[in-house]
């Protein structure tokens, strides 16, 4: 459990208080600016109040948790703020609320007028579900559930990647990411990164202590691509107050650059962290949580969470699968009610043996049936679309099919490829062949394409010239 007590904000709060936290965030320059969401889902700020950031409707500073009601009950998502300060907020629902300093419509409703409560921006985002936001200093993103980037606010580095420097009063699209499917963005202090569903990484905006990672310390106004030592990034991280930007790649391996101790980083560069967190816990000042924080308690469990704590559990399990010779806890009444051809396999025996299926691939499927996640790298993840498609477990398959497009690399990209075509998943085989188009030359150099099925290889390379790969 996340013991939120340990940021001096939240000592101010007596323990029962504390024990109803579900998200929790520190924000202002400061770091004496608190919002946080209780497990019944009600909204409460409290602190100094700069710029009518605590949302509550006025400017007063206060150590006594004020409820925001107009947030309650909305379910909040994602979070970010500005140093401002601003907040920029989603919902489950996709709707967007802003409040705070608005002195170059960060807040996103076409003024300059400050905001003492939440006001929901709706200008452009209307029709688009937004699944994250981001802040810089002065200015804000979103990203929408179907991969498009919205910006508005301050613009005089180049923040928005709009490619110029003008300010956005409004929600404005990233143009120049047209056609890639972003699935994750954050803001520095006055630059910006987005991740895509291939692990590439794009960044703009200031670039005065080489936060944008390009080798060089001239700004960019258009999004342009960073290298992490050919890494496939699965999450970026940046934080309002810095100039520091941090990626964590599909090795588990954590890079940083920019602004680094009074010196400039100006190319990624390996730490030795395990979490990007790591990097601003170090480097970042004040102390401020640069994303949302969820908070579980143990004595306030969800069925959800509980369930998840029940996975091979030795204390309550009512039967054995023995796989490659290593034995898996399971409770028959669980897998029953989640998987059809299970409910129809088992009888009255408390041990099965499993030989279609190794080991990693079957202990992932069980904790799938407990958790509805799949953790598993992509290569593992094509024998679990293989169990997925002979159990038929449609939603498994999806997971499946998403787990190998986030682990997708030059080097495994035509095993992926190969696999796809094998379990008939059209938007996976798409995907592949996608992205072994858009790395043709690396691809061809791979031990995977030499090894390739004759008639499969003849069929990517019809598909591929029909595409113009050999143009050139």
């Amino acid at each position: 459990m996340l013991d939120v007590g340990k940021w001096p904000m939240f000592a101010l709060l007596p323990p029962q208080d504390l024990c109803s936290i579900r998200l929790a965030c520190v924000f202002g320059m400061s770091g004496n600016e608190t919002l946080y969401v209780t497990e019944n889902d009600e909204v409460f700020t409290l602190g100094t109040n700069c710029s009518g950031c605590l949302g509550t409707g006025d400017i007063q500073s206060t150590i006594e948790p004020r409820k925001i009601e107009i947030l309650c009950g909305k379910r909040i998502t994602h979070l970010s703020y500005g140093s401002g300060p601003h907040v920029v907020l989603t919902t489950s629902d996709g709707d967007v609320y802003a409040w705070g300093n608005n002195g170059y419509s960060q807040l996103g409703n076409g003024t300059a007028t400050q905001g003492l409560a939440p006001c929901q921006v709706s200008t452009n985002l209307q029709h688009k579900k937004v699944i994250e936001v981001a802040c810089g200093s002065h200015h804000s993103m979103t990203l929408t559930s179907d991969g498009e980037v919205y910006g508005w606010g301050y613009n005089g580095n180049g923040q928005l990647g709009l490619g110029s420097n003008g300010n956005q009063p409004t929600p404005c699209r990233l143009a120049a990411l047209q056609g890639i499917h972003v699935c994750q963005i954050v803001c520095g202090y006055a630059h910006a990164l987005a991740l895509t569903d291939e692990g590439l990484l794009y960044s703009w905006g200031s670039n005065a202590y080489g936060q944008l990672g390009s080798g060089v310390k001239s700004n960019q106004s258009c999004p342009i691509q960073i290298m992490v030592d050919r890494e496939r990034v699965v999450e970026i991280a940046a934080c309002h107050p810095t100039h520091t930007s941090a990626a964590k790649t599909q090795c588990g391996q954590v890079y940083m650059w920019g602004q680094c101790r009074g010196q400039s980083v100006i190319l990624p560069h390996l730490t030795h962290f395990t979490r990007t967190d790591d990097v601003f816990a170090c480097f970042a000042t004040p102390a401020v949580t640069w994303r949302l924080l969820s908070v579980e308690s143990d004595n306030h469990l969800t069925v959800a969470q509980s369930m998840k704590k029940e996975f091979d559990s030795t204390a309550t399990s009512d039967l054995k699968f023995l796989v490659d010779g290593k034995t898996l806890h399971a409770h028959k009444a669980v897998l029953k009610i989640r998987c059809e051809h299970l409910r129809s396999m088992l009888h009255d025996e408390d041990v099965i043996e499993i030989d279609q299926f190794s080991y990693p691939v079957y202990r992932a499927f069980l904790e799938y049936l407990y958790t509805d996640s799949v953790n598993l790298p992509p290569e593992d993840a094509i024998g679990l679309l293989d169990l997925a498609a002979f159990y038929g477990e449609n939603s498994l398959k999806t997971i499946c099919e998403q787990t190998i497009k986030q682990g997708i690399s030059v080097e495994n990209a035509i095993t992926l490829l190969s696999a796809a075509i094998k379990y008939q998943a059209k938007g996976l085989e798409e995907f592949c062949f996608k992205f072994c188009v858009n790395h043709l030359t690396a691809v061809t150099q791979t031990r995977g394409f030499v090894d390739m099925d004759h008639e499969l290889l003849k069929d990517f390379i019809s598909k591929a010239g029909k595409h113009g790969a050999f143009r050139n």
